[in-house]
């Protein structure tokens, strides 16, 4: 793409840019076949100045970034406004594969799945660098926050573990999908993935929401139907109050052993309230459940 049509198109250039990355080599699982960690990216973009990072902010505590916090904490001789910036977010779906393989598990976690969190989060953090570095060098200042030497885990006072940014919050700005029982964002592609964001200095139009509410996707809110992740959960972290994020961790933890046993590398997994689930692969309908 010509550097006047990047200029002039920045949605359509950001986009190619991640999903070629995501149809490279880079997008490895690092097993024996060598097989993709990721499907087809989806791609959503959020104004800087959105109103709704400041209600993040007034709902998991003061900690928690507006992109123009993260973006003055490492531009901070630039002096912008948050209407100057954008927050561009990603979706990447696990393969079908991959999901297979953990919907036919019930305690221990299956090696694709296990790969997917590891190598495929290196693919993701790799992916994040990418697309910051691509902006700065158009001239175009960006910052991954959650690859920023400023990031850290904090303790909501409403929420439990949290930190000071969150992809599936930027996710959920960009028009990119909304949150199930057990905290995990339903998407158009559904809740088998993981997502990645970047906040730049550059004017993009912001996705649509085409939800009104965080749980709208989300069958046992909208409709008071399906509950199936609370039967799937090994570590009884998933109940109709919602997500025990120390119950849900603490398990995580556990398999780390299996992991390292089982498949010869260290790492961890679990994600069974993602699989063998209505929402595992799309946006659910209400008669899914049967």
């Amino acid at each position: 793409m010509k550097r006047s049509d990047r200029v002039e198109n920045p949605e359509a250039w950001i986009e190619k840019t991640i999903k070629d990355y995501i149809n490279s080599p880079e997008n490895t699982l690092k097993n024996p076949q060598n097989e993709a960690a990721w499907e087809e990216p989806l791609v959503g973009f959020s104004r800087g100045d959105d109103p709704i990072f400041e209600e993040y902010k007034r709902h998991i505590g003061e900690f928690y970034w507006t992109p123009l916090e993260i973006f003055s904490k490492t531009f901070p001789a630039k002096g912008v406004n948050a209407g100057e910036l954008t927050v561009i977010s990603w979706v990447l779906p696990q393969t079908e594969k991959t999901k297979a393989d953990l919907r036919k598990e019930t305690v221990n976690p299956a090696e694709r799945w296990a790969r997917a969190r590891i190598f495929g989060e290196e693919v993701n953090v790799k992916l994040r660098k990418q697309v910051a570095e691509i902006l700065q060098a158009e001239g175009f200042e960006a910052v991954a926050p959650m690859l920023s030497p400023f990031w850290q885990a904090k303790e909501s006072e409403r929420y439990g573990f949290a930190s000071t940014w969150s992809e599936r919050h930027a996710a959920y700005a960009s028009g990119l999908g909304t949150f199930g029982l057990c905290d995990g964002l339903i998407t158009p592609r559904g809740k088998a993935m993981r997502c990645g964001s970047v906040v730049a200095r550059i004017r993009i139009p912001a996705t649509a929401r085409p939800y009104k509410d965080h749980h709208e996707y989300c069958l046992f809110f909208s409709k008071g139907l399906c509950g199936k992740c609370i039967k799937r959960c090994p570590a009884n972290a998933v109940s109709e109050a919602g997500h025990d994020k120390k119950k849900c961790l603490s398990y995580a933890m556990w398999t780390a052993e299996y992991v390292k046993k089982n498949f010869g590398f260290e790492g961890y997994g679990c994600g069974f309230c993602q699989t063998g689930v209505p929402c595992e692969s799309k946006i659910p309908l209400a008669n899914d459940p049967e």
